[in-house]
């Protein structure tokens, strides 16, 4: 047996030895802290486009199995490097919700259908191979990403992301029983105990906290379906059955073993889709440059290399070109996983690289993605609202790795008030031309990198700060 002490050296080591039993659990953590979020990007675009059910049922449980195989490969990819391509940096990779703006849009102008969803995937070969060129090139474009700037994007992405937790504290806004007392106390039954098992024991345990957290969750889920009624009955009279129930039916019939198949969807170049998914592109390697700078950060406590983020660049816009050959959405740098690196500051390769693998074996074998996927969403808020926050503490740390200046006290208040204030009001943006909606609109992620990164170059640097 491992002793604790090892564990803790070795999960805490970037390229350490980890025996598998141990490292199986901490990359187990990754998975569920990402799961949901890496299929529900695909539900809303085949669902705009009108390709969701139906006729076209098969289709998207192809895409949704795509997905878990495509993510746990481009996660290989940057955490182990393929010559130039990869950082080999802690990040988990998935599929991107910051396009959800754009390929709306998209789908709209074009009328949706197969003709519509190909053209994205078209746009998404195109603008990651763009994006891996921009990445070639970063060591000069550096000067854009001081602390400040990279610490305000972190920040923003923190900010932005503590609200998608508590709503899964509440059971998904999308719950007819979304608030209730029932997804209140599992949720925060999921954080006692996480937050039990990572202050109150040692070793194993507290680096796997978030996954003891999760199975507790759903062991109180099923004791939850014995002595509670399952179903309730909304004000208009519809019973539904609800949010924090697992679903096993799911589980019992998804399939053994399937092949993901190459190509699902005929791919379509058109202008329309590839104009606006290529600015996303540049907007996404700067979110990437603050994820890397985040989990470098809150992990090993230092920032990241040119050479790590040039791989990281280049391995997030490969990766969805990637993606898009087997008709999945751009994958990207998750920054729920970020927030689980920085709490738990596990870090150890081998760890990290058995969720890549998971999630391989989720897309060739169904059965393990529909025992993810029927989390209840309370379960992961539990997890998820500490996650997040631990990203705002990152991004803090990063902008206070130098002393504080009014300088760079004016580029994060105005970053932060201006453009993340735009970017999570998008209403204001109303009568903005449609191309800046859709850039800056849901997210101030974007925004906020953008007007941080301008006022890093338009505010002159002097002895006074």
């Amino acid at each position: 047996m491992i002793k604790s002490a090892e564990l803790e050296n070795s999960a805490y080591d970037f390229e350490a030895k980890m025996p598998l039993r141990h490292a199986v659990p901490l990359g187990l953590q990754h998975v569920f802290a990402m799961f949901v979020g890496n299929l529900t990007p695909l539900l809303i675009i085949t669902s705009a486009c009108g390709i969701a059910g139906g006729e076209f049922a098969d289709l998207q449980v192809s895409l949704l199995q795509n997905a878990m195989f495509v993510a746990g490969i481009v996660t290989l990819v940057q955490l182990y490097g393929l010559g130039p391509v990869g950082g080999k940096v802690p990040i988990i990779m998935g599929t991107s919700s910051g396009f959800l703006g754009v390929f709306n849009s998209v789908a709209a102008t074009m009328g949706g259908g197969v003709t519509a969803y190909g053209a994205m995937m078209g746009a998404s070969i195109l603008g990651g191979l763009f994006e891996s060129v921009l990445g070639v090139f970063l060591k000069p474009l550096r000067k854009l990403f001081p602390p400040v700037v990279t610490g305000t994007v972190v920040l923003s992405i923190g900010l932005s992301l503590i609200s998608v937790g508590v709503n899964s504290f509440g059971g998904g806004n999308a719950a007819k029983d979304f608030g209730s007392v029932e997804n209140l106390l599992l949720a925060l039954f999921v954080l006692v105990v996480i937050l039990f098992f990572k202050h109150w024991t040692k070793g194993f345990l507290s680096s796997s906290s978030i996954l003891v957290g999760i199975v507790a969750g759903y062991l109180a889920a099923i004791v939850m379906g014995f002595v509670l009624p399952t179903t309730g009955v909304t004000a208009e009279g519809v019973e539904f059955t609800k949010a924090w129930v697992l679903n096993w039916h799911k589980v019992a019939e998804a399939s053994w073993f399937a092949i993901p198949k190459l190509v699902p969807v005929k791919i379509v170049f058109d202008l329309r889709a590839i104009l606006p998914v290529i600015i996303m592109f540049i907007v996404t390697a700067v979110e990437t440059v603050g994820d890397i700078s985040g989990v470098m950060e809150g992990g090993m406590s230092r920032e990241p290399s040119d050479k790590e983020l040039s791989g990281g660049i280049i391995c997030d816009g490969l990766g969805s070109s990637f993606a898009a050959l087997f008709g999945v959405l751009p994958n990207t740098s998750f920054s729920q996983n970020v927030g689980l690196v920085s709490m738990t500051k596990v870090v150890n390769r081998f760890a990290l690289a058995t969720g890549g693998i998971f999630l391989i074996l989720c897309g060739l074998v169904p059965k393990l993605g529909a025992l993810v996927s029927i989390m209840p969403q309370s379960v992961l808020g539990g997890a998820a609202v500490m996650m997040f926050s631990s990203i705002v503490v990152s991004g803090i740390q990063l902008i206070t790795r130098e002393p504080l200046t009014p300088r760079s006290l004016s580029i994060v208040s105005v970053a932060l008030g201006l453009g993340y204030g735009i970017g999570a009001n998008n209403g204001i943006l109303a009568h903005a031309p449609q191309m800046l909606s859709l850039v800056f609109g849901g997210s101030g992620i974007v925004p906020a990198a953008l007007v941080a990164i301008l006022l890093n170059l338009a505010i002159p640097k002097d002895e006074n700060g």
